[in-house]
């Protein structure tokens, strides 16, 4: 059982490789954290890193451990009692965006029963995927939630999620009719969530989630100038799951 909370630095890398080759690479900084023990940092840097409910599933739960439950009970899945780690940003500086929090689910023998992927887009949609690993860590699911304007929603996304240890290696590819589309990983180190350690990060990343958000922007912008084909964005690319 690892210890939380816990901040892992970290290079995420986005690779695209039809029908046009394009990577993107960024740095960041993830947290784990225990969803019904959410750290509780000094005054003066609580707006570094905040865990609002409203972030995360419906955004109607009174914290983020009960919009997990729900979404759980919605698909007959109980842990009765058993922990989770959660890996998401936090909101810095009251801005946030998640591309994408895991949850690893277990029971009371700590034994592993799910893996919750939760995905946003960019245009304020969300979506989660109730998945179930196999002894490697790897899950696979059908693309349901439209994310990329250069991707329509098909495919078969298959993601290796082992649950961060002194390691964070994680990654996602998206497989289309035709071979791999997209892949992408990200690579960190763990450590622990001491005050100097999360105020040496955020002078080395400011704002990390708004720099998220703009460079997906920024690079999509290259790839439309490029000529890359944007799909139509289905009508229902906000699920229920986000009632704005």
């Amino acid at each position: 059982m690892n210890a939380v909370p816990a901040l892992y630095p970290c290079t995420i890398t986005h690779v695209r490789a039809a029908p046009t080759r394009y990577t993107l690479r960024h740095c960041s900084y993830l947290w784990l954290v225990d969803p019904d023990r959410l750290p509780r940092l000094p005054r003066p840097l609580r707006p570094l890193a905040r865990f609002d409910p409203r972030d995360h599933f419906a955004g109607d739960q009174p914290s983020v451990r009960a919009g997990l439950d729900a979404f759980l009970a919605a698909h007959d899945v109980c842990l009765d009692g058993g922990r989770v780690v959660m890996l998401t940003h936090a909101r810095v500086l009251g801005y946030v965006f998640n591309p994408l929090t895991l949850y690893w689910c277990h029971g009371p023998a700590d034994e592993l029963r799910c893996v919750v992927a939760e995905v946003h887009n960019t245009y304020g949609g969300r979506h989660s995927y109730l998945l179930r690993p196999d002894a490697t860590g790897t899950a696979r699911t059908d693309k349901e939630f439209y994310v990329s304007p250069f991707f329509p929603v098909d495919g078969r996304y298959r993601m290796r999620l082992p649950e961060p240890g002194k390691r964070l290696d994680l990654t996602v590819h998206l497989d289309r009719e035709g071979g791999r589309a997209f892949s992408a990983t990200v690579r960190g180190t763990r450590r622990a969530a001491r005050p100097a350690a999360l105020l040496r990060l955020a002078l080395r990343h400011p704002w990390p989630t708004l720099a998220v958000s703009a460079a997906i922007r920024v690079h999509g912008i290259r790839l439309y100038l490029r000529g890359l084909p944007v799909q139509p964005r289905p009508d229902d690319h906000r699920t229920p799951e986000n009632p704005t």
